[in-house]
Formats: C-alpha cells, structure tokens, sequence
C-alpha cells in the first residue's frame, strides 16, 4: 500500500534517507515532546543600589511603580530583542497557543521559500499501488498533487491537501543500446539514472545545473541545460506513461497520440501523474571544459562562433563589473587529445583574494571576536567559494556596496581560475548554484544558429544598466545559457522553426541566513529587482518565466496581466481542455495551477 509519511525536511532528503514501509495502519512517529517554558530567573537583580527608606505613602506607590516599569521593560526586551539560534525556541514558546496537530506535516522546497502542511503524502512503490491511489482519491475528489525533489524555487508541486511523490519508483526498467533508448520509472533521481545506464556506454544528452531531479519532474517543468544545438530536456522524451484520474493509465508518444503527447510533456503535473519516460540517449562521452574571463566588448566579437562551435557554452556575467565568465564543454578530441595546460594559480590563490575580503568584512562588521570564539564555526581555510560568498552575504545582504566588493572579489577568483578540466559529462555538466536562493529565470528568442539576433547580448547589458540606475545589490552571476527550439507547445522555448535557438537568462538573491526577519527583507529586495525586470523587460524581448520558477502574484490585476500574457504565448485553452478531460476532478491541481489556468474561464 502507498503510505502517508512524517515530513519535517526538505523533499530532497527523501531521496538520501528513504524510509522503511509502514503498514496502512501504522501511526505517523511522534513528534519530540518539547522542554516546557522555563521562566525568567526570579533571582535576576535589574538594580543594585539601595532602596531608599520611603516616608509617605506615596513615595512608596512611586518607587513601586518605578519597580513594575523596569521589570516590564526588562522583561520586554528579554522576549523582543533578538535571540541567537540555539535559544530561539525560549522566545516562541511564549507565543505558542497550541500545538500542530499529530498528523499534520511541514513540506518545503529545497530553498525554504515555499512550504504547506499536510496530512496527506503518499509514496506509492509501483505502478499498481499509483494507479489505485489516483483511482481512490479521484472517486473521493480528494488532492494528491505531484511533487518530485522539491527542488523548484516556486514549490510549484506543493499542495496543502495532499500530494503523491514517486521517490520509491525509481527503477531503470529497460536499457536498448543499439537505440540508445532507456526506460525508467519517473521518480528516479538524474544521477541515479546516469550512473544505471553508464556501464552501457549511454548517458543523456544535456543536463540542468544539478542532478538530484526526479526525471518525472525535471521534464514535466520544461528544464534544460546550455548549448545553442541542444534542444531543452523534454525532446529527449520519446514516450511516456501517465497515470490519470479519468482514463487510467495510457501510453502516449509521437505515433500514440501526438497532439496529447507533445501537450504533456510539459504537462506541469497536471494532466497524469508521470510514471514511465522513455528517454533517447547519447553516447557517454569525455568532455574539456574551459574557464576563462572575457568582457561584453569581445563577447560581442567572437558570440557567434562561440554559440556554434561550442557544444557547451554559457556566460556567467557579473554585476558592477565588465567581467563575463565563460565556460565551453565539448568532446575530447581525437586528434589532439587532452589539452596541455598548467594551472597558473592554485585553489588557494585562487580565493586568497575572497578570504581577505572576508577577514576584513568580520572586522568592519565587529563580530570577528565572536567567530574565533565559536566552536562550530569552520575555518575560513575550508570553505568553498560559494560558501565563502554566502557567509560574505550574510553579513550585510543588502547594502550595494558590501554587494559590490563581493561581485568583484567573484570576478578575481574566477579570473585566478581560469584553465581546463576533462570528465565525463554527467561529472561536468553541473554547477555549484550555491545555498538558499530566490531566482527568476528568463527564456526568449535569440535568433537562429547561422544568424544571431544578439538581443540576447542586449538583454544582458539593459539589465546590468537597469541594476546600476536602481543600486540593486544584485550578486553575481547572471546566468545566462542556451537551447534549441522545442516541440512541446508549453516549453517557454516553444517554436515551430527547427533552427530557432532560445537564451535562458537567471538573476538571483541568496538566502544565506535562517534569520525570518533578514530572509523577509531579501526576499522583498528580490520581487523588487524581479519587478523592475519585468517592467523594462521582459515584453521588450517577449521574455516568459521558467515554469519552475514563475511566481503566481498577490495583487489581483497582476495575477490577471500574467494570465493573459501567458495566453498570449502558450496554448492555455488546449491545456485546460485536456486538464478537463483527464483530470476533471482536478486532484492533480494546486493553488499555482488553479491561479493560472483557472478551468472556469474556458469553454
């Protein structure tokens, strides 16, 4: 039987840590019985200067009153001032009226931006147990939404009433190697895959920024990776197996039913629950990656010939300064074999000037007697860049100039990393993205291959002009990356012209600290930097949202703008109709779905 489980994580972590198989009956495990409030120490002294003998009686109302004052504001601030951490708990519990229920469970996204509590989360074990909790819910009209690792920035498979996670299903369920075909179950993990089908000599033909995606999921959002040949994730589908409220089971490929096909493969979860893919593969191949700085004046240059002869390439641009990081990947040659090249500077030249800048940061900001005393705190010498980056945000997130110092500290780094590394392509295609983040991801056209509009160049410069004129504390990178056109009419990079290509463009506000309120005022800080984007944008270069990283507004008249703008540039009504006649109960839905493509509103 699929079972409901006890979430207090991320979705993510599911994957790491699969639970054991509880019984229909089984009971959610208790919840850890709390510390009960300890009250204020009776024995806490606010003033140690003798107490005045009063001679009437109101002298002693007076210094009575005095006394209730300095208590109450003592005991004010002990509750209102801000408490580290480990101690956080001592305020809340003053606040606390009762409990979360037993069987009520906390859900979020990886980024902690997006979370529901439910009682409903099922984790069907094969495809019979799927089908009979889709049948089940259906004839109760009960939600089980689809939710793969949480990893979206928009939680856009979360939903309060229930959800279905396909983390037990994650089997390779046929290898063809002479057609370089595999066939999985939709809740296996990207690098699970990878290294199932790697001792064939197969591997996929692209990847997003990192590996930890169900493919069920990783499809169904429209994800991609970078290369201006290389079409987004979806293409790679060749046929697949949803599982729906109203038909039950079916098979649907380009020869099955290609209209529904092509409309489900980004299907957003909202049409069937996916259960097998059939994905077209490559050749696993050894792949040189180079790193090197250039600037937007010779970016200009050499653009198309680094679109077309690269398999591989994206830019990462760096704001309040010219630097643009560029990284191509492509085969090993069999010519001339591995590159000859000796590093010029090591890792921890490399970040010399990053740890310095950190050093200082810890001076200025005073609190560098407070790390050196901290048990846990890591020394400085082993971290990461990008973990170096997030405790140097955390310190002021918010001030440009503190930003600034940090992009160009960036830009040193990856001017000191510059030179080649070989793997395979699973092991390079990836990308450290950092810790919590906000994101906003564009995708528009770009031109064709044999001839480059460059209004993918002027996008970038508008916007780095636009964070200048606006003193967004804007970190780096801007993401910028491309695709091929794709066939599935809900792909933001959609075309019926085989060689369109699509730039795919990320800003990004990190979340490096748990503190609510510092994580409220950065998250404020980000809609406005989105929404000046939008603004000046995003029509200018008919720019739509990543499907995982669109965020549904609050203000009605915005919500009913971006409904028509995706009418504008989606097949909306083709979507709706195939929701209504697969799914009519909408127990696949959610708040996103229901906001966007509301059912009402079509015929």
């Amino acid at each position: 039987m699929s079972r409901a489980l006890s979430l207090r994580r991320s979705l993510l972590h599911l994957h790491h840590h699969r639970p054991k198989p509880l019984s229909p009956t089984t009971p959610p495990p208790p919840k850890p019985i709390q510390n009960p409030f300890s009250p204020l120490n009776p024995a806490r002294k606010f003033c140690t200067s003798p107490t005045p003998t009063p001679s009437t009686n109101s002298e002693v109302r007076k210094y009575i009153g005095y006394t209730a004052l300095v208590i109450f504001c003592g005991a004010a601030t002990y509750y209102s001032f801000p408490f580290p951490d480990n101690a956080k708990h001592k305020k809340a519990q003053l606040f606390r009226y009762a409990p979360l229920p037993e069987d009520l469970h906390t859900v979020s996204n990886w980024s902690g931006t997006h979370e529901v509590q439910t009682r409903n989360f099922y984790q069907p074990e094969n495809i019979e147990q799927l089908e009979k909790l889709v049948k089940e819910n259906n004839e109760k009209k009960a939600r089980i939404r689809p939710v793969g690792s949480g990893l979206s920035p928009n939680g856009i498979g979360l939903a309060r009433s229930g959800m279905v996670n396909l983390a037990l299903m994650d089997k390779v369920l046929e290898v063809d190697k002479e057609k370089r075909r595999v066939r999985v179950e939709a809740g296996i993990r990207v690098q699970e895959l990878v290294d199932g089908i790697k001792e064939y000599g197969l591997t996929l033909q692209n990847f997003a920024s990192i590996r930890e995606q169900q493919i069920g999921g990783i499809v169904q959002v429209g994800a991609h990776g970078t290369g201006a040949r290389l079409p987004p994730i979806d293409e790679q589908v060749i046929s697949m197996k949803l599982v729906t409220p109203a038909k039950g089971t079916i098979e649907i490929s380009k020869e099955k039913d290609p209209e529904l096909f092509y409309l489900a493969r980004v299907g957003l979860g909202g049409l069937g629950v996916v259960s097998e893919v059939t994905l077209q593969c490559v050749e696993r191949q050894e792949l040189v990656e180079h790193t090197f700085i250039s600037n937007m004046k010779d970016i200009k240059k050499n653009h198309k010939k680094l679109l077309s002869e690269n398999k591989h390439v994206k830019y990462l641009h760096i704001p309040y300064t010219d630097a643009v990081v560029v990284v191509t990947c492509n085969p090993v040659s069999k010519w001339k074999g591995l590159p000859k090249y000796k590093p010029k500077y090591t890792t921890d030249e490399a970040l010399l000037h990053v740890r310095d800048l950190y050093k200082e940061s810890l001076e200025k900001y005073r609190i560098a007697a407070a790390k050196s005393s901290d048990d846990n705190e890591p020394d400085i010498n082993e971290l990461s860049f990008t973990e170096l980056r997030d405790k140097l945000l955390a310190l002021d997130p918010l001030n440009k100039d503190h930003v600034v110092k940090i992009n160009r500290a960036e830009a040193e780094f990856w001017r000191k990393s510059e030179g080649y590394r070989v793997g395979w392509s699973d092991e390079i295609l990836g990308f450290d993205c950092g810790g919590q983040q906000w994101v906003s991801e564009n995708c528009f056209p770009a031109g064709t291959l044999a001839k480059p509009s460059l209004k993918d160049l002027e996008f970038i410069e508008k916007l780095k002009q636009l964070i200048e004129k606006e003193e967004i504390p804007a970190p780096a990178p801007i993401e910028q990356r491309w695709t091929a056109r794709s066939q599935s009419p809900m792909s933001p990079a959609s075309s019926s012209a085989e060689d369109d290509i699509f730039s795919w463009v990320g800003i990004i506000m990190y979340l490096p600290t748990m503190d609510a309120r510092q994580r409220k005022e950065i998250t404020e800080e980000f809609f406005h930097y989105r929404h000046l984007t939008q603004v000046e944008l995003w029509d200018k270069y008919s720019a739509y949202e990543h499907w995982a990283k669109i965020e549904v507004p609050k203000d009605k008249d915005e919500l009913a703008a971006l409904k028509e703008r995706l009418r504008r540039r989606f097949p909306v009504d083709a979507y709706n109709k195939a929701r209504k006649e697969l799914d009519p109960n909408k127990i696949l839905s959610n708040n996103m779905l229901e906001k966007l493509f509301p059912l009402s509103e079509t015929n």
